[in-house]
């Protein structure tokens, strides 16, 4: 985990909000906030929830020590009441929400926050941020994973990102069905399966070409990949060729033509007795450059910078909103961002061929159950006491079911409507 503690991962404004309903005698009040996109970001027709299983451990461990406290004292932040509070946080209230690897759309409420307004405001930031940050890379990735159509991609972008998103971003694209990341973090934390074998410095390093792979070949074997485009890629494969053998496991392209260059490389391998030499592309690759490439004998897509950004859409758009207090709905009415008031209950619905139709939202109510619907919100925290929560493994596969289920339109890279429309049933 981060040496940074989750209590200070927060804004200003959150602890000012807590000082003055402790002053007024508002903090106590029992409230329900709620985790939604108003909008898909542009050309998308679905969201992906990423990071649920990082948030509940931060959630678990947010506290705040001595030291925070003088920190907060020191400059302002709260007053003496305040401060006396926070020393004794701990959340006892109750989140619900989407699974980790569950599809949402504009308006879905992914995650719901209930207790007391204070114990619930103060966690505004950590989860938006968690949220916002997972869900997009699990979006891009998961459409990265749908253009590779079977192919294995690794993902390879923590030089592109904060040493902590880094992580982050790992695990949101393999839970969106990456085979590999580079990261080691990642690996060590979440047992993520990693890859990675060598750069053009290597190879820079030695005299020559054949010198560099001789070497990593004597280290590693046959079972490696050898980078070929350091200098002539033709060339690059011969010398691969030669040092290894036909059985040497792959070659990796990082730069040029790629569709031109893995049809020459491909002949090149086969008239070298290399026909199991896989191929492995990277450099800048996206979803538009994967499936440009579905026709080429790619083997395998390394993508790094266009996952751990979200691929054009860096955050999900999720706002954390207040819908109810002490039972009552409230609404905000701003323009544009209208708000609607009371808890949701959601449900997706589906044909009896298990394809998505509808996801039904349902405020202050409970949905009328059809035989085929699937009920979105599990309960992850009760009374403060985490819930055993689906392994990565897990949310992985459930992520993949998701994706066989929304009719075939909805996985198209161009944009449209969302893959699922959803529905609000006005409160009785």
């Amino acid at each position: 985990m981060s040496t940074l503690r989750p209590a200070l991962l927060t804004d200003h404004y959150e602890l000012t909000m807590v000082s003055a309903a402790l002053r007024d005698g508002t903090a106590d009040r029992r409230c329900v906030f709620e985790v939604f996109s108003r909008r898909l970001p542009a050309g998308r027709r679905y969201g992906v929830v990423g990071g649920t299983g990082r948030l509940i451990e931060m959630i678990r461990d947010f506290r705040f020590d001595p030291a925070e406290i003088d920190f907060l004292r020191r400059t302002g932040v709260v007053d003496e009441p305040a401060a006396q509070w926070l020393a004794g946080y701990r959340f006892t209230g109750d989140i619900d929400g989407y699974a980790e690897g569950e599809l949402f759309f504009p308006g879905s409420p992914i995650l719901t926050v209930s207790g007391t307004f204070a114990e619930c405001v103060v966690l505004e930031t950590l989860v938006l941020s968690v949220l916002n940050h997972d869900s997009a890379v699990a979006a891009a990735a998961a459409r990265m994973v749908t253009a590779a159509r079977g192919r294995a991609l690794i993902e390879m972008g923590s030089r592109r990102a904060h040493e902590e998103a880094a992580v982050a971003a790992a695990r949101a694209a393999y839970l969106a069905g990456f085979r590999f990341t580079s990261n080691l973090a990642a690996g060590q934390r979440y047992g993520i399966p990693t890859a990675g074998t060598a750069a053009h410095a290597f190879t820079l390093l030695h005299d020559d070409e054949r010198a560099a792979f001789a070497s990593q070949v004597a280290t590693l074997g046959k079972d490696t990949t050898l980078l070929v485009d350091t200098y002539d890629i033709a060339q690059g494969i011969r010398n691969a060729i030669a040092v290894a053998g036909p059985e040497l496991r792959a070659v990796r392209i990082d730069s040029g033509d790629l569709a031109v260059i893995a049809q020459q490389s491909r002949e090149l391998l086969d008239s070298l007795g290399a026909t199991e030499t896989k191929i492995i592309v990277s450099g800048d690759l996206d979803e538009y450059a994967i499936a440009a490439l579905a026709a080429e004998p790619v083997d395998m897509y390394g993508a790094g910078t266009a996952v751990v950004t979200g691929s054009g859409a860096p955050t999900a758009g999720l706002v954390y909103k207040l819908v109810e207090v002490e039972g009552r709905p409230v609404v905000k009415r701003s323009e544009h961002k209208a708000t609607i008031g009371g808890r949701k209950v959601a449900v997706r619905r589906h044909k009896p061929t298990g394809t998505a139709t509808e996801e039904v939202i349902v405020p202050q109510g409970v949905p009328d159950r059809q035989p085929n619907d699937r009920l979105l919100q599990h309960s992850y925290v009760v009374s403060g006491e985490p819930e055993t929560l689906p392994t990565l493994e897990e949310s992985r596969d459930h992520l993949r079911q998701c994706l066989i289920s929304i009719p075939w339109e909805g996985l198209k890279l161009s944009a449209g409507d969302p893959a699922v429309p959803v529905t609000v049933v006005p409160a009785s």
